[in-house]
Order: C-alpha cells, then structure tokens, then sequence
C-alpha cells in the first residue's frame, strides 16, 4: 500500500454571490510511496494550491478520497484536524510563519510544546535535526538576528520533530537568494536519502529538479508526470524546462515520461 493515495479527487467552490460553482480540480489521481520526494508543478489557478490544502487536511475534496498510510481525511473529524496534522504532516511554507518573539530554539519546540511533550524529549529530538540542518550555534538567537536560509532552516527543524509522515513544501525557496536556496535544496534531498517523504508545491524548476518525480496539474488534473530515472539534478533541471516548453503548448493528455 502507497503512504498517500489520492483518488478521483475534486473540489467545487460555490462563489459567494450568484451560487455559480468553481471547480478548482476536476479529477486527481496520484499515489506517494514512502521515502518518496515528489514535486507539484503548476502555473497560478491551476489548482496546486486547492490540492496542498486539501493534502494538509486543511480542506476536504468535494469528491474522491485522500488516504494516508491507512487514514482517510474524510474521516478525521474537525475537532481533531489540528492534532491530525501535528501528529503526521511537517509543514514547510514560504514566507518561513516563525513567531518573532519566540528564539529560534522556541520556535522549533513549539509543535512538540502543543503535544504535550517534556523539555528532556524535546532537547533531545532537536540537537540532531539542529546539527544536520547547521543552525545548532543559532538555537539561543531570534529571527529577526539571523537570515533568510536560516530561518527557513529552523522551519525546515520545526516540521521535522515531530517525526512527520510526509513533509510538505509550499514553495520553499521562493523567499531566498540563490546561495540559500541551493543550502536548502540540498539539506531537503539530505533528509529524503534518510528516508524523509516529501511532497512539493513549487514554481521553481531548480527545487523541481532536487525531487525523484514532479506531477503537472493543469486545470485541476494531474496530466503529466515525469521521473527522474538516473538523471544528475542538471540533467533532470533540463528535462523539467524541455517538458514545461512543450506542455504549455499542448492540450491537456495524460501522459508519462522518464528521465534517462
């Protein structure tokens, strides 16, 4: 069984005046094996972001099933969301969501303080995660003391300890310079090696080309996907522009690629 089976997924909006409905997906398929580092790509209204909500179990499909590693979102009631999220998802965003008066150290624990976890659990869960992602020296300072990169690291740390099943990625790199982004990139495929399950959502085809496989969602379908294969991160990076060039002209068919 795949760790996240997403099927006959769709999503319809009623707008607010006029009752005409929107719909944001149509009909998403796609599974997840565990260890996987799956990529989504898409131009804006193209649905990416209705689906990341959806997988966050922050919205729920007006049609199809979201499964994970056993659990149907469905299911999960609302009064249960939250811990649902804090127990199985890491979340990565952006714009980093760190709380300025929190330190960096703070800030990492928070998921773990909400849990109801002791301080002798917490120091020792973050002390490995702070070493691999380089920020150990940085735990005692606040955000506004340290950098872009830094700070997306101490948010790469805080969806880490709680050991999530999947880590999602809303744009990532999209607040960073190049050198940070290259340092963040990298630590993320540090993580997968290790056996970390990532999932996503970016516009960038350098962080596209870190991943094992990148879904295209066009009009709320996925309707190409393409692999990795043996490819180098430059080989895959030319690949992912090849097939953007050529799929931005193209109808919408499903179809399936590998990277040789």
């Amino acid at each position: 069984m795949s760790l996240l089976e997403v099927t006959g997924v769709k999503k319809i909006y009623k707008t607010r005046f006029g009752g005409q409905s929107v719909e944001a997906l149509k009909n998403v398929n796609f599974t997840v094996e565990k260890g996987e580092y799956v990529a989504i790509m898409g131009e804006s209204g193209s649905g990416k972001t209705t689906l990341l909500n959806i997988l966050a179990a922050l919205d729920k499909p007006t049609e199809g099933t979201v499964i994970l590693d056993g659990m149907d979102f469905a299911k999960i009631k609302e009064s249960e969301a939250a811990t649902f999220r804090r127990d199985n998802l890491g979340f990565v965003f952006q714009e980093f969501n760190l709380l300025d008066t929190f330190s960096l150290e703070d800030n990492i624990y928070l998921p773990l303080v909400l849990a109801g976890k002791d301080y002798k659990e917490m120091h020792e869960r973050i002390v490995p995660i702070a070493k691999r992602l380089g920020i150990l020296e940085l735990l005692k300072k606040y955000p506004y003391e340290v950098s872009g990169g830094q700070k997306q690291r101490a948010a790469v740390a805080r969806a880490l300890i709680t050991n999530p099943r999947i880590l999602l990625a809303d744009e990532p790199t999209g607040a960073l310079d190049s050198k940070a982004t290259d340092e963040l990139l990298g630590l993320l495929s540090a993580e997968n090696r290790n056996g970390q399950t990532i999932l996503m959502v970016t516009h960038s085809v350098r962080a596209a080309s870190h991943a094992g496989r990148v879904l295209f969602i066009k009009d709320g379908v996925v309707f190409h996907q393409l692999y990795r294969g043996d490819a180098t991160d430059d080989r895959f990076y030319q690949t992912i522009t090849d097939t953007l060039t050529v799929l931005q002209g193209s109808d919408s068919v499903q179809m399936t690629a590998k990277a040789v």
